[in-house]
């Protein structure tokens, strides 16, 4: 038993020793620091409204149909690291729709997401509809990819928006030519 106590003591301290050398080995970290950018532009696309639902039949009632056309402006602000990897995006997207129909059926998103460098990106928020009748407020879900030629990008994007009332599909797209904030 005590052969046993007196390994285990030792074992501790060959521990205990190891660890304070390992701790005093000093590791030089570079932090990583951060570029801001702005890339607004302007967005134009479609809207489908499909299914049966209470959005369909209230947009029915206005004399508008389950297409839609898109107008609007993309105001975004990202975070870049120095390094390799994605950049983090917070956008605002007003929008105005109907436009073939006589209408102004203006909405607004407010988005958060992250972009890879290959231009894959995702993101989501929430999504404010305002129509003749209400307004209503949904959850806007994206995935898009983003193509950059000499600092001009040109993002594509596909949205699903959606609320007990009904659901939304758009296909957006436009241009930002890059500046720095």
């Amino acid at each position: 038993m005590k052969k046993i106590f007196v390994l285990f003591a030792f074992l501790i301290m060959v521990f205990d020793f190891s660890i304070k050398i390992l701790a005093q080995e000093t590791r030089q970290f570079n932090p990583v620091k951060f570029e801001s950018r702005n890339l607004g532009g302007p967005r134009l696309g479609f809207t489908v409204i499909p299914g049966n639902n209470e959005l369909a039949a209230n947009l029915k009632e206005q004399n508008v149909g389950r297409v839609l056309s898109q107008f609007g402006w993309h105001f975004e602000y990202q975070i870049v690291p120095n390094i390799e990897g994605p950049c983090f995006i917070i956008e605002f997207i007003p929008l105005v729709a109907g436009v073939e129909y006589g209408k102004l059926i203006p909405s607004t998103t407010l988005g958060f997401g992250i972009r890879f460098p290959n231009g894959i990106e995702f993101g989501m928020g929430p999504n404010v509809m305002a129509t003749t009748q209400n307004v209503t407020s949904a959850l806007m879900i994206a995935l898009g990819k983003s193509f950059n030629f000499g600092g001009v990008s040109i993002p594509l994007n596909l949205a699903l928006t959606t609320n007990p009332k009904g659901y939304r599909v758009s296909f957006i797209f436009g241009y930002a030519i890059e500046r720095g904030s």
